[in-house]
C-alpha cells in the first residue's frame, strides 16, 4: 500500500458525549496515515489503534433527528423489505446503532428483528413494534453464530473496522450453509471524499474507506456474490446487496466497479490539494473573526469534529449547533466548542453558519427562517 496523507493530534472518538470543556480539550488523540492499495482500491488508516476507539452507551452517532435523513432511511428500509421479499421474515442488524433503522424495517413489513450494538438505546424505540424486536448490547462476533435470519443488514459499521477481510470472513462463516440469506450493507463513498478533498470526512473512527469497486472486490474475496451496487443519499453512500456462496466463480465485474484509475487519480488529487483547501477554510474563518463576525458550525458529529480539529479552530468558532437534544450542553472532542440547540442562535445571532453536510442545507435554512434568523449560509 502507498501512503498519501498523514496527520497527528486527531481525536480518537468524535461522537462521545463529553460533559466538560476540559474533558473535550484534553481528549486522547491518535495518528492517521492513509494508504492506498493499487491492486484492489482499498484505503485504510494504517496507524489506527482499535483499543483507542470507544463504542459504548455514550456514543451518540444517530442522525434520526433530521427529517431528511429519516425520510431516506424509511424509504431504504421499505425498498429492501419489498425487493427481497422480507415481509413477515427476520432481519439481523449488525451495528444497529440506536436501533432506528431495524425498527423501520419491521414497520415496513419485516416480521422480527435482532439488533446488535454496544451503544443500542432500547428506551428510544417506539412501543408499536417493540415486541417484535430483540436488542443485544454487544459487538457482533462468532458468539452469535447461532442467530438465524433471512437478511443481515450492516449500515455505517464496516468503515469503523480495520481488519475488514477478517470481519467479512467471520460474517460468512457465521452464516454457514444458509446461502438464501441476503446481506445488505451501507457505508460512505471514498471517491467523493477524494474528489472534494473533504478532509471533514476523514476521522479516526473511520479507519477503512471504500468505493463501489473496492467494496465489491472485498465481498467477492470473502465468499459473497454481489447482487447489486448503487449510490445513495446524494451520492454520499454506497449500497451493496449480496448473498453468500459456497464456491466462488468467475464473474464479469459491472462497469461501475472499474474505478481503480479514478481512485488513483483521486488519491493524487487529495494529496496535492489538501493543504490548499485547508488554508482556504482557515483564512475564511479567521477573516470573519477579525471583523467581529460570529461563525458557528451546524453538525456536531464526526464531520464537525474533523473540520474543527483539522483547521485547529479552538476560539475562532465558539459554538457547534446540532438538532440532537442528547448533545446539547456537551462539548466537541479536541477543540472544546459547546454544542447548542438551534434555538440558542436566537440569542447568539451568528453572522455565518457553516453546514457540515450539504444534504441538510434546505432543512437548516428552513429552520433558521422559522427562528427569525437570516445568517449567511455556507456548506463544506
Amino acid at each position: 500500500m502507498e501512503d498519501f496523507y498523514s496527520t497527528a493530534g486527531v481525536p480518537t472518538n468524535s461522537c462521545l458525549l463529553l460533559s466538560s470543556r476540559e474533558e473535550a480539550e484534553t481528549f486522547p488523540t491518535g495518528e492517521m496515515r492513509l494508504s492506498f492499495c493499487h491492486d484492489c482500491g482499498f484505503i485504510a488508516n494504517l496507524d489506527f489503534d482499535q483499543s483507542k476507539a470507544e463504542y459504548s452507551g455514550r456514543y451518540e452517532e444517530t442522525q434520526a433527528f433530521s427529517p431528511v435523513f429519516v425520510e431516506f432511511a424509511r424509504d431504504l428500509a421499505k425498498h429492501w423489505v419489498d425487493k427481497y421479499h422480507l415481509t413477515g421474515k427476520s432481519v439481523l442488524e449488525v451495528g444497529c446503532g440506536k436501533g432506528e433503522f431495524l425498527t423501520m424495517m419491521v414497520e415496513a413489513g419485516a416480521g422480527t428483528g435482532i439488533g446488535i450494538d454496544p451503544g443500542v438505546k432500547v428506551d428510544r424505540i417506539g412501543a408499536a413494534v417493540q415486541d417484535r424486536l430483540t436488542w443485544i448490547a454487544d459487538f457482533y462476533s462468532e458468539n452469535y453464530r447461532h442467530l438465524e435470519a433471512d437478511a443481515l443488514v450492516c449500515r455505517h459499521t464496516l468503515e469503523h473496522i480495520s481488519s475488514v477481510g477478517d470481519f467479512m470472513r467471520m460474517i460468512r462463516s457465521n452464516i454457514g450453509d444458509r446461502t438464501d440469506m441476503v446481506v445488505l450493507f451501507e457505508l460512505p463513498d471514498v471517491l467523493r471524499v477524494l474528489r472534494e478533498v473533504a478532509f471533514w470526512d476523514v476521522y479516526y473512527e473511520h479507519c477503512s474507506y471504500f468505493s463501489l469497486g473496492s467494496l465489491a472486490r472485498l465481498f467477492r474475496a470473502t465468499g459473497f456474490e454481489v447482487l447489486d451496487l448503487e449510490m445513495a443519499y446524494d451520492d454520499q453512500y454506497l449500497l451493496i446487496e449480496a448473498r453468500p456462496v459456497d464456491v466462488a466463480h468467475e464473474v464479469t465485474p459491472s462497469v461501475q466497479e472499474a474505478d481503480l484509475a479514478e481512485l488513483e487519480a483521486g488519491v493524487s488529487h487529495f494529496a496535492a490539494e489538501y493543504g490548499k483547501v485547508q488554508e482556504r477554510w482557515s483564512r475564511q474563518v479567521a477573516n470573519l473573526r477579525s471583523k467581529g463576525k460570529k461563525t458557528v458550525i451546524w453538525g456536531a458529529g464526526s464531520k464537525g469534529v474533523a473540520f474543527l480539529t483539522h483547521l485547529g479552530l479552538h476560539r475562532d468558532i465558539e459554538y457547534a449547533v446540532d438538532i440532537n437534544p442528547h448533545k446539547h450542553g456537551m462539548f466537541m472532542a479536541g477543540t472544546g466548542q459547546e454544542i447548542v440547540s438551534p434555538e440558542f442562535l436566537i440569542e447568539y445571532q451568528p453572522d455565518r453558519v457553516i453546514v457540515m453536510n450539504p444534504v441538510y442545507l434546505t432543512e437548516i435554512a428552513d429552520l433558521l427562517e422559522s427562528l427569525g434568523l437570516a445568517p449567511e449560509l455556507d456548506t463544506v
